[in-house]
C-alpha cells in the first residue's frame, strides 16, 4: 500500500483530502473554525432578537447550554431548537445548578420567587421573553421576608419537626429535603447564627424514604447531619404522621421548592441567603 509521507517520514493527509473529506460528511471548514458557544449565540439571537445574551456556556450541562441574559438564564440546545426554564440538578453532586448559578449573578437575590416573579411579570405585560421567566426577582426589604408574606404554623403538630440548634434564644423555622444543596449550605449558617432550628422535612426531589430514615432515628440530629453528608442511614419503622402534615402544609401554602425559612413571627423567606442578611433578617423576629 502506497502512503504519502512529509519530509520527516511522518504519514500526512493533503489538504485537498481534509477538504474532500469535510465534504463527504457534509461539514464545512467554517464550522470547524466556529466555537461551538458562538454557533448557539448566533441561533438563540436569531430565534429571539429581543434577548440579549450575556454569555454562553455549553460545558458541563450534559449536552445542554447555558444561556445567560442579564439576571436572567435559560438553557438550549445546541442548534437553539428547544429551550428550557427551569431548574437544573446534578443528580451526582446533588446540587441546584441553576439555583448556584442564579446566586452566583447577584448574591443579593432570592432564588426560590424567580418563577413566581417571571408569572406576575408575564401576566402584567402579556408577553413571555424566556429571560423573564429565568430570572431571580428583585431583593425585598429586610425584615418581612421575599414579598412580606406571612404564615402561621399553629396547625402544624409538633411531631413534625427536628429541633436542634441553641437550647434557647431565637428560634426559626425550615421547611428542608435533604438532597437540597442550598438545605445543607443553610444549616451550617444556621448553626453558626446559633438560633434554634424546628427542622421540617419535606421531599421535593423525591427524598420521602430519606426523610422518613432520618425522622425515624433513634438520634434525629446525628441522622440529619448524616443524611446531609450523604451517609446511608438505617432506621426502624416509625409514626411518620408529622412528615405527612408537613408536606400538606407546604403544599397549602404553595411551598414547591427549599428552603423555605419561616420566622417566630411568621415572615417567610423561600431560598437560600447569606449569613449576614440572615441574621438581620432573624433579628427582626421576636425571640
Amino acid at each position: 500500500m502506497t502512503r504519502i509521507s512529509d519530509f520527516r517520514g511522518r504519514p500526512f493527509i493533503p489538504y485537498f483530502a481534509v477538504g474532500l473529506m469535510a465534504a463527504a460528511i457534509g461539514v464545512s471548514v467554517q464550522t470547524w473554525a466556529s466555537s461551538p458557544t458562538q454557533t448557539v449565540a448566533e441561533a438563540v439571537k436569531a430565534r429571539l432578537p429581543k434577548t440579549q445574551i450575556t454569555s454562553v456556556n455549553c460545558d458541563g450541562f450534559g449536552g445542554l447550554c447555558e444561556v445567560v441574559a442579564g439576571p436572567s438564564l435559560f438553557y438550549v440546545d445546541p442548534e437553539a431548537r428547544f429551550l428550557i426554564v427551569g431548574r437544573l440538578y446534578n443528580m451526582e453532586t446533588r446540587q441546584d445548578v441553576t439555583a448556584t448559578r442564579l446566586l452566583s449573578l447577584n448574591p443579593d437575590l432570592l432564588i426560590g420567587g424567580a418563577a413566581r416573579a417571571a408569572r406576575q411579570k408575564e401576566s402584567e405585560e402579556g408577553e413571555t421573553q424566556p429571560a423573564q421567566l429565568g430570572r431571580a426577582p428583585a431583593a425585598q426589604p429586610i425584615g418581612t421576608g421575599e414579598t412580606g408574606r406571612v404564615v402561621s404554623l399553629a396547625s402544624l403538630p409538633k411531631e413534625g419537626a427536628i429541633v436542634w440548634g441553641a437550647a434557647s434564644g431565637q428560634t426559626v423555622t425550615v421547611f428542608s429535603d435533604f438532597r437540597c444543596g442550598y438545605c445543607r449550605q443553610l444549616s451550617s449558617v444556621l448553626a453558626e447564627l446559633g438560633v434554634r432550628v424546628f427542622e421540617r422535612p419535606i421531599s421535593v426531589l423525591g427524598t420521602r424514604l430519606l426523610s422518613e430514615q432520618v425522622y425515624c432515628a433513634k438520634n434525629q440530629q446525628r441522622a440529619l447531619k448524616a443524611a446531609y453528608d450523604g451517609a446511608e442511614i438505617q432506621s426502624p419503622k416509625c409514626d411518620v404522621s408529622g412528615l405527612d402534615a408537613n408536606e400538606r402544609f407546604a403544599r397549602a401554602n404553595g411551598f414547591g421548592g427549599t428552603p423555605v425559612i419561616v420566622r417566630s413571627d411568621g415572615a417567610v423567606i423561600e431560598g437560600y441567603r447569606p449569613k449576614e442578611i440572615l441574621a438581620k433578617w432573624l433579628a427582626g423576629g421576636k425571640s
